[in-house]
């Protein structure tokens, strides 16, 4: 990849940081089809998102922690089964066209849900143990598959099911994809055994854009705005997932 289109990408990449950390996320499906978009290899696409997910996942944990939104309790319930999935995720070569084609379906309805979704309901329910940690277990094995942390399945789930707030579904979420790309990233490396060096200049433009985002995400922006922003999130890993394979 030349200077120029170097460039492109890292400020893309940056700009995809900012919008996905302001809601909880990392970016992975935004960094896939920027790079599948800018022209890199695909042998690199899948670990260098994983890469910079790390490092925004990372970011957004830390900020929506300490601005006082993350449940703890909530999050080892969906998240106890989903790392060892995603670590099965990340070692399995599978050709799924079909899976992405579905799950991109999934996830526009779910950012159109979402547009229409006004605010934050007076009272939440609590999924069962048992609910929680299959649903987990399932994001989990899917975003090892997809190369993606989980947190753009996970995040509607806990808003249109009522099962958190705006701010505590991101909080939740951003922790769950740190460690589910840790997972996927350790079994890509078991099995491909290289990571590709494309991730390295595009380090910082992941952590000023994750920097930035999450700030705002997690202490600024509007529960509505998040909502919107959330949807547009969900609408570009949608069809992503549906158009880039």
């Amino acid at each position: 990849m030349d200077h120029v289109n170097l460039t492109v990408l890292a400020i893309a990449i940056a700009a995809v940081a900012f919008l996905y950390s302001s809601v909880g996320h990392a970016g992975a499906s935004g960094y896939i089809a920027t790079m599948a978009l800018l022209g890199a290899t695909p042998a690199a696409i899948r670990p260098t998102a994983l890469v910079l997910n790390i490092l925004v996942a990372s970011i957004a944990t830390f900020a929506f922690w300490r601005a006082g939104h993350f449940d703890r309790r909530m999050f080892w319930r969906f998240g106890c089964l989903s790392v060892p999935a995603a670590y099965l995720g990340g070692y399995m070569q599978l050709p799924s066209f079909y899976l992405k084609l579905i799950l991109g379906v999934v996830l526009l309805f779910s950012a159109l849900r979402l547009v229409f979704r006004q605010g934050d309901p007076t009272i939440l329910v609590s999924p069962s143990l048992p609910t929680a940690m299959s649903i987990g277990g399932f994001i989990g094995l899917l975003s090892g598959l997809t190369g993606t942390g989980g947190g753009i399945f996970l995040t509607p789930l806990l808003l249109l099911r009522r099962w958190a707030h705006t701010r505590q579904a991101a909080a939740v979420s951003a922790m769950f994809i740190l460690l589910n790309s840790f997972a996927g990233l350790f079994g890509y490396i078991t099995a491909q055994r290289s990571l590709p060096r494309l991730g390295l200049p595009l380090a910082a433009a992941a952590i000023g854009g994750g920097l930035f985002g999450s700030y705002f995400g997690s202490r600024v922006f509007h529960v509505r705005l998040i909502s919107l922003l959330l949807a547009a999130v969900l609408t570009i890993a949608g069809l992503k997932l549906i158009f880039t394979h």
